[in-house]
């Protein structure tokens, strides 16, 4: 079967990570600690910056976060903040990376309070995905009062680079919201 024929809302040009990422991973529902909090660095990380930079940085991002473990980024010293500030492979911001550090600590506390990140996370919607029904990217937004909500409480629990708007493209790339266009392939092969 020949993907590059169907219609997608985003992804079908010749960027095949980009396309590969939106056919396989886009607004699927994530219940893994370990990618979630993969998603939630990646999505601080591209904070001013496109997620095409971010999406062809990402290998590189596993390696230099040992494999987005929040254990392990947890126990990061300043030699690693050295380490990560000299890899030309990620993004070198210096807050975005000290911001993740920070956020594994947070993420644990997080999880030892509620058994698990993904329960805590996913209690927002209720354990379900929102189901949109957009026509056009016009009609996307870039918030919602639920991102603002659990902006608020992300950030009174200590979380870094976690705006509105950071949360609101971490509920998409992890299937808490299903924001694919209806007229796009994977719009109905979320919704399941």
């Amino acid at each position: 079967m020949n993907r590059t024929k169907r219609e997608r809302c985003w992804g079908a040009g010749d960027d095949v990570l980009m396309r590969d990422y939106h056919d396989r991973e886009w607004g699927v529902p994530l219940h893994d600690d370990r990618r979630i909090f993969e998603f939630l660095i990646l999505e601080g990380m591209q904070a001013g910056l496109s997620w095409r930079t971010i999406l062809h940085k990402r290998e590189n991002f596993r390696r230099a976060f040992r494999n987005f473990d929040p254990v392990k980024v947890a126990r990061f010293t300043t030699r690693d903040v050295r380490r990560l500030m000299a890899d030309a492979g990620i993004i070198r911001n210096r807050l975005k990376i000290l911001a993740a550090i920070n956020n594994a600590l947070r993420f644990l506390e997080v999880r030892k309070e509620f058994g698990s990140f993904d329960a805590y996370i996913w209690s927002f919607v209720g354990g379900r995905p929102i189901r949109n029904r957009l026509r056009s990217f016009k009609e996307m937004p870039a918030r919602t009062p639920l991102s603002d909500l659990i902006n608020k409480d992300l950030k009174a629990r200590g979380f870094k680079f976690v705006g509105s708007t950071v949360v609101y493209a971490h509920m998409q790339a992890t299937g808490m919201v299903n924001d694919h266009l209806v007229t796009c392939f994977r719009h109905r092969e979320c919704a399941r």
